[in-house]
């Protein structure tokens, strides 16, 4: 996961470089079992995320192509690299700072007394509101909630695991299809509060900075608020909706569509998946859209950029 881009790319490499050789070896060798665990997954994702951007902004300014990025946005861990991309968080070591403790608050948060984990997510595939009924019927005295909603047929559930075995059988009987999510807790779900607290705490020591550039956030689907006039509540904004996220349901599908109202030539997903692109084809399949997770993927992107999109 990203060695290509650590070794046809300066940029990228640099910011390889300053997140270690413990992310480094994650990254390049790491097992699926290793890299399932969200302590490792998050600076992980985050690291090759921030490299392929660089690496895509070092080779815009080579081919002095003409790129008036609209909007960003980024999913879940992703809205991080969003947030570091447009300068509100400082700078790729103060994110890779704020993320590696991110991950172990919410890793802490999703241990039950003895240090077990009992709670996961899953994907649910079906009418979101005929989703949402079920789980109403299904959560009983645990906890169960929507957390994802990605698209019009696909929204994401998280609880503790019996509260999801009731709800995948809930669904069988209507005829909607549910994978479970390889994930080490409930994200995005009232489980998740005490992580939400220390990670306020930790933000409100951050230098983070408020800024003129469209920014989306996954707890509204809209711009992060940002008062340009009033830096002192603005940062306090920020704040408290980046420690808000972390508990609350990704607006993914509202946020794609806002979005779409700043009509863009292309949609252009960073990071090691395109799985984001296979959602906005579920929301708007006529828009053109690229990916940059490798060299042969980014080196295409420049390409499709250089020719310019009809």
């Amino acid at each position: 996961m990203g060695l290509s881009l650590y070794d046809n790319y300066k940029a990228a490499k640099a910011i390889f470089d300053e997140a270690g050789e413990e992310i480094k070896k994650w990254c390049f060798k790491g097992t699926k079992e290793e890299l399932r665990e969200t302590v490792i997954t998050q600076p992980c994702i985050f690291t090759v995320t921030m490299a392929a951007y660089e690496g895509l902004m070092d080779r815009v300014k080579e081919e002095n192509i003409d790129l008036e990025i609209l909007g960003y946005a980024g999913f879940s861990l992703g809205e991080y690299s969003a947030l570091t991309a447009t300068g509100i968080i400082r700078d790729f070591s103060d994110g890779l700072d704020i993320v590696v403790k991110r991950g172990k608050m919410m890793q802490e948060a999703g241990l039950n007394e003895k240090g077990e984990l009992f709670s996961g997510m899953a994907a649910a595939f079906g009418d979101r509101e005929t989703i949402l009924d079920l789980l109403e019927l299904s959560r009983k005295d645990g906890v169960l909630n929507g957390s994802n909603f990605n698209s019009p047929i696909q929204t994401v559930v998280s609880g503790d695991y019996e509260a999801l075995k009731r709800f995948q059988n809930a669904a069988k009987e209507k005829g909607i299809r549910v994978k479970m999510l390889s994930v080490s807790s409930a994200f995005h779900s009232p489980l998740m509060e005490e992580a939400s607290e220390k990670l306020y705490n930790l933000l409100l020591g951050k230098d983070l900075s408020c800024t003129d550039k469209k920014v989306f956030s996954n707890v509204t689907g809209k711009e992060f608020p940002m008062d340009l006039s009033h830096e002192k509540a603005c940062k306090e904004a920020l704040v408290k909706i980046m420690a808000l996220q972390v508990k609350s349901p990704v607006y993914w599908q509202e946020t794609m569509e806002n979005l779409l109202t700043l009509e863009p030539d292309i949609f252009i997903e960073i990071g090691p998946s395109t799985t984001l692109l296979g959602i906005l084809k579920k929301i708007d399949e006529s828009k053109a859209s690229s990916n940059v997770e490798d060299k042969d993927s980014l080196e295409r992107t420049i390409e499709l950029l250089k020719k310019g999109i009809d």
